[in-house]
């Protein structure tokens, strides 16, 4: 029997982004977002106030870099979470990570990461219902060392994802079964 939880702010599980930008100093900022999606093919949405210097940044430069976490950089990805670029000018050099800028849009990819999304800015929806910033997917890359027959392969990938009843970390990775195919035994 299902019992009543105290209602939390998200859906297990929830992927861990981590949205590149450059200040305007030229310094890299990055943060941690658990609350973003693709809306379409093309386009992604990251539910983000518009008090995030990330998002100051993403309207002034016009472009963003996601990049998938995993579990090498579990660290790195929680201290771009807990800290704030606002608080800490030194937060993208005390990461220890290495950036190269994006030659799409004006944002930087974080070398270490093995996905990178480029993004261009599209809007910001700001109402009840709106979703924050709404970015163009210009190009998605991926290390070659993730993937296989020509796909990413998840279980290389090792991505994480954040638990927000427990603010936990998990691995994402074990296939359980085949999309578009086993829901077909039914028949």
């Amino acid at each position: 029997m299902k019992q009543p939880i105290k209602v939390t702010e998200a859906i297990f599980p929830m992927p861990v982004l981590l949205v590149a930008t450059y200040n305007e100093d030229g310094t890299i900022d990055v943060m941690n977002a658990a609350w973003g999606t693709m809306v379409d093919r093309e386009r992604v949405a990251l539910n983000l106030t518009e008090t995030h210097r990330t998002v100051e940044n993403i309207k002034r430069t016009r472009g963003f870099v996601i990049q998938i976490a995993d579990a090498a950089h579990v660290v790195e990805a929680d201290w771009f979470g807990v800290v704030s670029g606002k608080k800490e000018p030194e937060k993208f050099a005390k990461s220890g990570l290495t950036a190269t800028k994006s030659a799409l849009v004006n944002a930087p990819i974080i070398n270490e990461l093995p996905i990178a999304i480029e993004c261009e800015f599209i809007e910001y929806q700001s109402d009840d219902t709106g979703l924050g910033v709404i970015g163009k997917v210009l190009q998605t890359s991926v290390e070659a060392d993730k993937i296989k027959d020509g796909k990413v392969d998840i279980e290389a990938l090792k991505a994480i994802a954040f638990d927000p009843y427990t603010h936990g970390y998990y691995l994402v990775g074990q296939r359980v079964g085949e999309a578009f195919k086993d829901g077909m035994k039914i028949k």
